[in-house]
Protein backbone atom coordinates (compact mmCIF):
# COMPACT_ATOMS: atom_id res chain seq x y z
CA UNK A 1 0.00 0.00 0.00
CA UNK A 2 1.80 3.37 -1.23
CA UNK A 3 1.31 6.42 1.16
CA UNK A 4 -1.10 8.12 -0.34
CA UNK A 5 -3.53 5.36 0.27
CA UNK A 6 -2.66 5.45 3.68
CA UNK A 7 -2.99 9.09 3.82
CA UNK A 8 -6.62 8.82 2.38
CA UNK A 9 -7.63 6.22 4.45
CA UNK A 10 -6.19 7.88 7.78
CA UNK A 11 -8.19 11.49 6.61
CA UNK A 12 -11.32 9.31 5.89
CA UNK A 13 -11.18 7.48 8.91
CA UNK A 14 -10.84 10.71 11.27
CA UNK A 15 -13.55 12.13 9.77
CA UNK A 16 -15.66 9.82 10.45
CA UNK A 17 -14.32 9.31 13.91
CA UNK A 18 -15.39 13.21 14.65
CA UNK A 19 -18.92 12.89 13.14
CA UNK A 20 -19.52 9.80 15.47
CA UNK A 21 -18.55 11.95 18.35
CA UNK A 22 -20.36 14.61 17.85
CA UNK A 23 -23.11 12.52 17.62
CA UNK A 24 -22.70 11.11 20.41
CA UNK A 25 -22.18 14.18 22.90
CA UNK A 26 -26.11 14.97 21.23
CA UNK A 27 -27.83 12.04 21.83
CA UNK A 28 -30.32 11.88 25.10
CA UNK A 29 -30.37 8.90 27.76
CA UNK A 30 -33.79 9.83 28.27
CA UNK A 31 -36.79 8.32 26.49
CA UNK A 32 -38.81 11.51 27.37
CA UNK A 33 -36.52 13.11 25.05
CA UNK A 34 -33.16 15.84 25.35
CA UNK A 35 -33.14 18.03 27.72
CA UNK A 36 -32.74 20.63 25.54
CA UNK A 37 -35.35 19.95 23.18
CA UNK A 38 -37.47 20.52 26.05
CA UNK A 39 -36.22 23.54 26.77
CA UNK A 40 -37.03 24.98 23.60
CA UNK A 41 -40.46 24.24 24.08
CA UNK A 42 -40.49 20.71 22.38
CA UNK A 43 -43.21 17.97 23.62
CA UNK A 44 -41.34 14.93 24.87
CA UNK A 45 -42.32 11.54 24.77
CA UNK A 46 -44.91 10.16 27.46
CA UNK A 47 -44.68 7.16 29.37
CA UNK A 48 -48.14 6.09 27.41
CA UNK A 49 -45.87 6.72 24.15
CA UNK A 50 -43.12 4.14 25.11
CA UNK A 51 -44.78 1.15 27.33
CA UNK A 52 -46.68 -1.40 26.39
CA UNK A 53 -47.95 -1.53 30.16
CA UNK A 54 -49.07 1.32 30.75
CA UNK A 55 -52.38 2.06 32.43
CA UNK A 56 -53.85 5.51 33.14
CA UNK A 57 -54.83 6.49 36.63
CA UNK A 58 -58.64 6.45 37.53
CA UNK A 59 -59.57 10.34 38.12
CA UNK A 60 -60.69 11.07 41.29
CA UNK A 61 -64.45 10.82 41.95
CA UNK A 62 -66.41 14.32 42.27
CA UNK A 63 -68.21 13.85 45.58
CA UNK A 64 -71.42 15.52 45.82
CA UNK A 65 -73.49 16.53 48.90
CA UNK A 66 -76.15 13.54 49.90
CA UNK A 67 -73.59 10.55 47.90
CA UNK A 68 -73.64 7.70 49.79
CA UNK A 69 -70.37 6.51 51.15
CA UNK A 70 -69.37 3.04 53.36
CA UNK A 71 -67.66 3.77 56.29
CA UNK A 72 -65.34 0.29 57.57
CA UNK A 73 -65.40 0.52 61.46
CA UNK A 74 -62.46 -1.74 63.18
CA UNK A 75 -61.76 -0.54 66.59
CA UNK A 76 -59.76 -1.46 69.51
CA UNK A 77 -58.85 -1.00 72.74
CA UNK A 78 -57.35 -2.56 75.90
CA UNK A 79 -56.89 -0.98 79.20
CA UNK A 80 -54.82 -2.61 82.00
CA UNK A 81 -54.79 -1.42 85.65
CA UNK A 82 -53.62 -2.28 88.86
CA UNK A 83 -53.67 -1.23 92.10
CA UNK A 84 -52.26 -1.92 95.52
CA UNK A 85 -52.42 0.06 99.25
CA UNK A 86 -51.25 -1.12 102.34
CA UNK A 87 -51.84 1.21 105.54
CA UNK A 88 -51.24 1.20 108.96
CA UNK A 89 -51.55 3.81 111.72
CA UNK A 90 -51.30 3.20 115.24
CA UNK A 91 -51.04 5.69 118.06
CA UNK A 92 -51.37 5.92 121.93
CA UNK A 93 -51.50 8.84 124.11
CA UNK A 94 -52.06 10.03 127.86
CA UNK A 95 -53.02 12.22 129.58
CA UNK A 96 -53.56 13.59 133.52
CA UNK A 97 -55.07 16.61 134.85
CA UNK A 98 -53.08 17.93 137.65
CA UNK A 99 -54.17 21.19 138.47
CA UNK A 100 -58.51 22.11 138.40
CA UNK A 101 -60.94 25.38 140.02
CA UNK A 102 -63.73 24.69 142.08
CA UNK A 103 -66.45 27.65 141.42
CA UNK A 104 -68.44 29.04 144.80
CA UNK A 105 -70.11 31.74 145.48
CA UNK A 106 -69.15 33.26 142.39
CA UNK A 107 -65.53 32.85 143.11
CA UNK A 108 -62.76 30.62 141.41
CA UNK A 109 -61.13 28.18 143.62
CA UNK A 110 -58.38 25.74 143.40
CA UNK A 111 -59.71 21.99 143.69
CA UNK A 112 -57.53 19.61 146.35
CA UNK A 113 -58.61 16.83 143.79
CA UNK A 114 -58.73 14.49 147.39
CA UNK A 115 -58.93 11.64 144.98
CA UNK A 116 -55.98 11.65 143.18
CA UNK A 117 -55.46 13.40 139.94
CA UNK A 118 -58.15 12.52 136.85
CA UNK A 119 -56.27 9.99 134.32
CA UNK A 120 -57.10 9.76 130.80
CA UNK A 121 -54.68 6.59 128.59
CA UNK A 122 -55.86 5.01 125.57
CA UNK A 123 -54.37 3.36 122.25
CA UNK A 124 -55.89 3.22 118.69
CA UNK A 125 -54.68 0.76 116.04
CA UNK A 126 -55.97 1.06 112.24
CA UNK A 127 -54.96 -1.42 109.76
CA UNK A 128 -56.21 -1.00 105.69
CA UNK A 129 -55.62 -2.92 103.33
CA UNK A 130 -56.74 -2.95 99.86
CA UNK A 131 -55.71 -4.50 95.85
CA UNK A 132 -57.80 -3.81 92.77
CA UNK A 133 -57.25 -5.22 89.43
CA UNK A 134 -58.95 -3.96 86.17
CA UNK A 135 -58.37 -5.56 82.61
CA UNK A 136 -60.97 -4.40 79.90
CA UNK A 137 -60.88 -5.38 76.50
CA UNK A 138 -63.50 -3.76 73.43
CA UNK A 139 -63.74 -4.52 70.08
CA UNK A 140 -66.44 -3.34 67.07
CA UNK A 141 -66.48 -3.97 63.39
CA UNK A 142 -69.05 -3.43 61.08
CA UNK A 143 -69.96 -1.59 58.27
CA UNK A 144 -72.36 1.33 57.95
CA UNK A 145 -73.37 3.53 54.96
CA UNK A 146 -73.00 7.07 55.46
CA UNK A 147 -74.29 9.88 54.17
CA UNK A 148 -72.38 13.32 52.58
CA UNK A 149 -74.60 15.89 54.76
CA UNK A 150 -72.19 18.71 54.88
CA UNK A 151 -69.49 19.73 52.47
CA UNK A 152 -67.00 22.54 54.14
CA UNK A 153 -65.26 25.44 52.48
CA UNK A 154 -62.06 23.67 52.82
CA UNK A 155 -63.29 20.34 51.07
CA UNK A 156 -63.88 18.49 53.95
CA UNK A 157 -67.27 15.64 53.80
CA UNK A 158 -69.62 15.50 56.84
CA UNK A 159 -70.79 12.14 57.37
CA UNK A 160 -74.06 10.61 59.00
CA UNK A 161 -75.34 7.24 59.04
CA UNK A 162 -77.61 5.20 61.49
CA UNK A 163 -78.49 1.69 60.64
CA UNK A 164 -81.70 -0.02 62.57
CA UNK A 165 -81.76 -3.80 62.60
CA UNK A 166 -84.81 -5.72 64.57
CA UNK A 167 -85.17 -9.29 64.81
CA UNK A 168 -88.68 -10.30 67.05
CA UNK A 169 -88.23 -8.12 69.95
CA UNK A 170 -84.59 -7.42 70.05
CA UNK A 171 -83.25 -3.77 68.42
CA UNK A 172 -79.87 -3.14 67.46
CA UNK A 173 -79.40 0.81 66.61
CA UNK A 174 -76.17 1.92 65.59
CA UNK A 175 -75.38 6.02 64.40
CA UNK A 176 -72.11 7.42 62.84
CA UNK A 177 -70.60 10.67 62.18
CA UNK A 178 -67.63 12.64 61.80
CA UNK A 179 -65.76 15.18 59.07
CA UNK A 180 -63.34 12.88 56.73
CA UNK A 181 -61.17 14.23 53.69
CA UNK A 182 -62.28 13.74 49.83
CA UNK A 183 -58.49 12.10 49.74
CA UNK A 184 -59.49 9.37 52.00
CA UNK A 185 -62.20 8.01 50.35
CA UNK A 186 -61.20 5.07 48.57
CA UNK A 187 -61.74 3.96 44.88
CA UNK A 188 -63.95 1.44 45.67
CA UNK A 189 -66.10 4.07 47.59
CA UNK A 190 -65.11 2.89 51.13
CA UNK A 191 -63.56 4.92 54.09
CA UNK A 192 -61.62 3.59 57.09
CA UNK A 193 -62.88 4.66 60.17
CA UNK A 194 -59.14 5.40 61.43
CA UNK A 195 -58.88 8.73 58.99
CA UNK A 196 -62.82 10.03 60.50
CA UNK A 197 -61.86 13.20 62.27
CA UNK A 198 -64.11 13.66 65.78
CA UNK A 199 -65.41 10.20 64.91
CA UNK A 200 -68.78 9.41 67.30
CA UNK A 201 -70.02 5.93 66.77
CA UNK A 202 -73.62 5.54 68.81
CA UNK A 203 -74.22 1.77 69.81
CA UNK A 204 -77.36 0.74 71.54
CA UNK A 205 -79.39 -2.72 71.79
CA UNK A 206 -82.74 -3.25 73.53
CA UNK A 207 -84.98 -6.36 73.93
CA UNK A 208 -84.57 -10.09 75.69
CA UNK A 209 -80.58 -10.30 74.37
CA UNK A 210 -79.92 -7.38 76.18
CA UNK A 211 -82.31 -8.20 79.21
CA UNK A 212 -80.54 -11.13 79.60
CA UNK A 213 -77.28 -9.31 81.09
CA UNK A 214 -77.81 -5.88 81.98
CA UNK A 215 -77.81 -4.78 85.64
CA UNK A 216 -80.76 -3.99 87.31
CA UNK A 217 -82.02 -0.70 89.19
CA UNK A 218 -80.41 -1.71 92.97
CA UNK A 219 -77.24 -3.22 91.23
CA UNK A 220 -76.80 -0.21 89.34
CA UNK A 221 -77.34 2.05 92.45
CA UNK A 222 -74.79 -0.15 94.79
CA UNK A 223 -72.35 0.07 92.34
CA UNK A 224 -73.04 4.01 92.35
CA UNK A 225 -71.98 4.33 95.98
CA UNK A 226 -70.35 1.19 97.06
CA UNK A 227 -70.95 1.34 100.96
CA UNK A 228 -68.28 -1.33 101.95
Amino acid sequence: MNAARMSWMLAIGLTLGLVWATDARAQASSWYGDPAQRAQGKTPLRLSQVSSIYLAATPPRQLRLNDIVTVIVDYKSQVISEGEIDRKKKSNFKAALSDWVLIKQWSLIPDPQTKGDPKITGSWDNKYRGEGSMESRDAMEFKIACRIVDIRPNGLLVLEGRRVIRNNNDVWRVSLGGTVRPEDVLPNNTILSQNIAGLRIDKDEAGSVRDAYRRGWLMRWLDTYQMF
